[in-house]
């Protein structure tokens, strides 16, 4: 049973002892927020100061961001990026080349990850990097498994399908 949490537009989330509200918009589909969620929930004791949809003075915004301890978000470059959904080879090239200590994760729903792998083996071509690119398959229970009814997300990837290239 899906939580009662996501059939609202906005969800309040909560996830090691962290919460989050993520809107989703009229035209979106259900799957990029809940992708964002998860993102969020997977890397917070990674990144405790992680953050979903802020704008950073980019070309990009990125869909989960976050910044080292003491810094200002939107100053500096920030310690990760996620991405959820469709991202083209254009902004993956853009991005790994403007941001080299940047750790990347590349969400996918429900999907195999070898054509992406390929896309993003291409992009970091030539690209010296000191930061990993994680690419993740969520499955397509997700919004059952790892939601409950109070808002709680709890997933890790030991439930995931996912690769990271270094």
């Amino acid at each position: 049973m899906i939580s009662p949490i996501l059939s609202r537009r906005k969800w309040m989330l909560k996830a090691h002892d962290q919460h989050i509200v993520i809107v989703r918009g009229t035209r979106e589909r259900f799957t990029h927020p809940l992708m964002k969620a998860l993102l969020w929930a997977l890397y917070i004791p990674n990144y405790p100061n992680i953050s979903v949809e802020i704008h950073i003075g980019d070309k990009y915004k990125p869909d989960v961001i976050a910044y080292p301890p003491g810094v200002n978000l939107r100053s500096g470059e920030p310690v990760f990026w996620g991405e959820a959904g469709q991202t083209g080879r254009d902004k993956i090239r853009s991005l790994v080349r403007r941001y080299r200590n940047t750790h990347f994760a590349l969400a996918k729903y429900d999907t195999t990850l070898d054509p992406h792998i390929r896309i993003v083996r291409d992009a970091l071509d030539g690209v010296t990097r000191h930061a990993p690119f994680d690419l993740i398959s969520f499955p397509e229970d997700s919004a059952e498994r790892f939601f409950d009814a109070e808002g709680n997300v709890t997933v890790t990837f030991d439930e995931l399908h996912w690769v990271r290239l270094e």
